[in-house]
Parts: structure tokens; sequence; C-alpha cells
């Protein structure tokens, strides 16, 4: 079985549960609570690279975003979306699934585990 690192925050129920769903199997997972240990610069170049989706649904356009007063136009693009979330972790989707292979965002949390474990 492949090895996956789960960028994680154990206060948000979908992350908890795509971590559950990984335990269940006994996938071999690295753990990075993404607030705790923010992701790098090269982190976040390496993961955008493995997405299928649009790079700026790495971002949360949550009530934090809209406190900064951004604008989600501004971040579709690779070079914003890392600057942002340099910045602002906390911005930063989750749980984020990584393999050596792919990347995705955990949502919803049962179709992802499946695509990577079926």
């Amino acid at each position: 079985m492949a090895t996956y690192t789960l960028f994680h925050n154990p206060k948000c129920s979908t992350s908890r549960k795509v971590d559950e769903a990984l335990v269940a199997v006994g996938a071999d997972v690295e753990t990075v609570l993404y607030l705790k240990t923010p992701p790098t610069k090269a982190d976040l170049e390496r993961i955008i690279g493995k997405l299928d989706d649009p790079v700026g649904d790495l971002v949360r356009k949550d009530n934090r975003f809209k406190e900064l007063g951004l604008n989600a136009d501004d971040y579709t693009s690779k070079t914003a979306v890392v600057a942002l979330l340099l910045e602002h972790p906390e911005l930063m989707q989750r749980p984020i699934i990584e393999s050596s292979s792919r990347a995705a965002i955990g949502r919803p949390p049962e179709d992802v585990v499946a695509s990577f474990l079926g």
C-alpha cells in the first residue's frame, strides 16, 4: 500500500473523517498538523503540481478570508495561492491527501478516500 501525507486539522470534522478512514484501512499515513507546522513554499508548489482541482480550490473562502477583505478572483494562480497560504496557512482547504503521484482536497471525504484507496 502507498504512503500518504495528510495535511490535517483535528478540529475539522471532514479532516477527522478522512484521517479515520485512512487509519481504518491500515494506510501508511504521515500526518501533518498544518496549523502547527505550516507547509513551506516547496510543499505548496508540490501539492499544487499534483492537484486535479483548480489551484484556487486550495483556498478556503470562509469567514477568515472575508475578514481579511480578500477577493476569490485574486487567488486563481499558483503564485497568488502559494503567497497567500504562506502568509495565512489557516486559509488552506482541509484536509489535503497527498501520495507520491497525486494530491486531492478531501471533500467529500468518502469520494476522495475511495479514489485514493480504491
